[in-house]
């Protein structure tokens, strides 16, 4: 990936997003966007391995293995 500047606008949205991502239930976690379909991973653990998702009435699926929640995905996040 190029090197590429990233303006003050969007360090300040990360910055917001901040303490919202602190609040998810892993310490360590992976973020992989697919921009063809507009469509946000996030997982708790890799592999991920769920074994159970559950669609949430917001666009956002919770992705679980047994009772452990392992992952997130966004639908439409461009959009969110």
């Amino acid at each position: 990936m190029a090197r590429e500047a990233l303006s003050q606008e969007t360090l300040q949205e990360v910055f917001q997003a901040t303490h919202h991502i602190l609040r998810l239930p892993a310490a360590r976690m992976w973020l992989d966007y697919d921009k063809e379909t507009d469509v946000l991973y996030i997982s708790f653990n890799r592999p991920q391995r769920a074994t159970e998702s559950e669609m949430l009435g917001n666009g956002i699926l919770l992705r679980h293995r047994g009772d452990e929640l392992v992952g997130l995905t966004v639908l439409d996040a461009s959009k969110r």
